[in-house]
């Protein structure tokens, strides 16, 4: 199914690879027949709860070996564009998962406790797993007090096996309603994973497929810098929705087996 042209894929992970841990189709038997192809891959996910190495662990323990300098998360993205920005040393109130703390930390930012909130020059959120009120009113506050505001991304699900649950964008949204400002976001539909995955793949835009399941990120931000797309079915987006989307995506499948062919 895939074009002759194409030399790398650019997939995304939720929807795409596994819903929660459970993984979609034959994941050994499709990353043979890619490398089989020659096709190059890095992985760009808008979920920064774990680092590069937490999710080759469990690429592993699904039959898949991958580098970990294969995966580029939003988090990674998240403290490249911090880094930019902020000086090391940054105070950071961080509400996230261990991969976005463990990207700011090696960037040099200081990353606080809730106690010490009070004292962020800067305020970060991801999804948490183990968010909380206190969590919520201290990053309002300093939101309120004019703080910088960053998010990894704006997805208001997650695909799980027994449906979606709220993802960043509806934990975001209790912040934003009670602040009336909206973050500054760098995972997709933003172009810094798409870029930055690009940078490791090495391989040109109009050769390289962006695969998702969602189109209003991945899809998204696939077009905006210029690559290909492939939508597969196997996680948020119909194909009703997919023929509905202007421009439609390159290529449509019912799951990355499928789009390998």
């Amino acid at each position: 199914m895939l074009p002759t042209h194409i030399k790398a894929l650019i997939l995304d992970m939720d929807g795409v690879l596994w819903k929660s841990d459970a993984p979609i189709g034959d994941l050994p038997a499709a990353f043979h027949r890619i490398r089989e192809r020659g096709l190059k891959f890095v992985f760009a996910t808008n979920n920064g709860t774990k680092t590069p190495e937490e999710y080759q662990a469990k690429l592993l323990s699904l039959g898949v070996q991958v580098d970990a300098s294969q995966v580029v998360t939003s988090a990674l993205a998240l403290a490249f564009v911090l880094a930019q920005k902020f000086p090391p040393g940054t105070k950071v109130f961080m509400i996230g998962g261990n991969g976005i703390r463990t990207a700011l930390q090696e960037k040099g930012f200081d990353v606080l406790t809730v106690e010490n909130a009070a004292q962020a020059q800067v305020v970060v959120m991801g999804i948490d797993r183990e968010i909380n009120f206190q969590k919520v009113a201290e990053a309002t506050l300093l939101v309120r007090r004019g703080v910088p505001f960053y998010t990894t991304n704006t997805d208001k699900t997650f695909p799980t096996p027994r449906g979606e649950i709220p993802g960043s964008g509806a934990w975001l949204s209790v912040i934003t309603t009670a602040t009336g400002v909206e973050p500054i976001s760098v995972g997709k539909p933003f172009p810094y994973l798409m870029e930055l995955s690009l940078e490791r793949l090495g391989t040109r835009k109009e050769e390289t497929l962006v695969v998702g399941d969602r189109l209003e990120t991945d899809i998204a931000a696939g077009q905006a810098v210029g690559c290909p797309t492939a939508l597969v079915l196997s996680g948020v987006s119909t194909r009703e929705q997919a023929e509905a989307w202007k421009p439609a995506p390159t290529l449509i499948a019912s799951d990355l087996s499928r789009l390998i062919g």
